[in-house]
């Protein structure tokens, strides 16, 4: 049995169940923040990719996902917007709920797909920009077409928000400290130039390494003085007040989250699996010590 058949089993047969007899309204969850984290909206295939760990979600797909948000009361809302409610009242059950809705990578398929369905909903979304590949031609990555400056800006003015993901998306684990900087200095002054505007939320691309402790506490250090206040990473499950900033979980979406699995990961079933995930890296990196000793 697969990863996601595992983990969708656990989630929609065990977990979300018993949440909803100890709770008996799913959605009076005090203090949960769900942000949800989209990369590609578009028909390409990932069949030879394993569901848990795929990255495109068909337009179909998004639309039924922010459909069920809108018909369950909740309100899509961009991070800035989020972090507030969690500062003000801690997200408390009323008539409509926020959920956050993120995207990485910059595709074009955000700015043609996602945000005709956002608006149509009364959403707003938070993307993640690499700078490298926004430009004022079309420029691709992942071999993907990406959103130029012109409909980035286009988008801003549709009331979407816009973060740095880096330059380049390194594996930032992997370099040295003064080639990280420049990845969080190089995209936050491209993106402020090219939109006016303070931007002060990150997205850390790829694994969040949550396991090497020493990286993280320097990586926020990091961050702070770069000017960013948010951080958003892979680590799975939903935000709470008090939760730190440059270290905020995520709830991975894609073409596999049926309604029953969306509705569930929303409701905060999946968080169970931060446990597992928080397990296997503290495995693999004592793992690569043992081979590099």
């Amino acid at each position: 049995m697969s990863a996601l058949r595992i983990d969708r089993l656990v989630t929609t047969g065990f977990v979300h169940p018993a949440l909803r007899f100890a709770r008996r309204r799913t959605r009076d969850r005090a203090g949960a923040l769900p942000i949800l984290m989209y990369h590609s909206i578009s028909d390409d295939s990932e069949r030879e990719v394993s569901p848990y760990y795929r990255t495109i979600t068909s337009p179909r797909r998004f639309a039924e996902h922010m459909h069920i948000l809108r018909d369950q009361g909740w309100r899509g809302v961009s991070l800035r917007e989020g972090i507030q409610a969690l500062n003000n009242k801690g997200c408390e059950a009323g008539d409509a709920r926020p959920v956050v809705i993120t995207f990485d990578d910059g595709f074009r398929d955000f700015y043609t797909s996602a945000v005709p369905v956002l608006s149509e909903c009364g959403f707003t979304a938070t993307m993640y920009l690499p700078a490298a590949f926004i430009g004022n031609e079309r420029r691709r990555f992942k071999d993907r077409e990406c959103m130029t400056w012109d409909e980035v800006r286009d988008a801003a003015r549709a009331s979407m928000e816009f973060g740095s993901h880096t330059v380049n998306h390194p594996k930032l684990v992997e370099l040295p400290w003064g080639e990280i900087e420049s990845e969080l200095t190089g995209s936050k002054t491209a993106i402020e130039q090219e939109l006016g505007e303070n931007v002060p939320a990150f997205a850390y691309p790829f694994a969040f390494p949550q396991a090497n402790r020493d990286f993280v506490e320097r990586f926020s250090a990091a961050l702070r003085t770069a000017g960013y206040s948010t951080c958003v990473t892979t680590e799975i499950g939903c935000a709470a007040a008090g939760d730190d900033l440059l270290r905020l979980k995520r709830l991975p979406a894609n073409d596999a989250d049926d309604a029953g699995l969306f509705a569930a990961k929303i409701n905060g079933a999946y968080d169970w699996l931060a446990s597992p995930q928080r397990i296997a890296k503290k495995v693999k990196r004592m793992l690569r010590r043992g081979r590099s000793s």
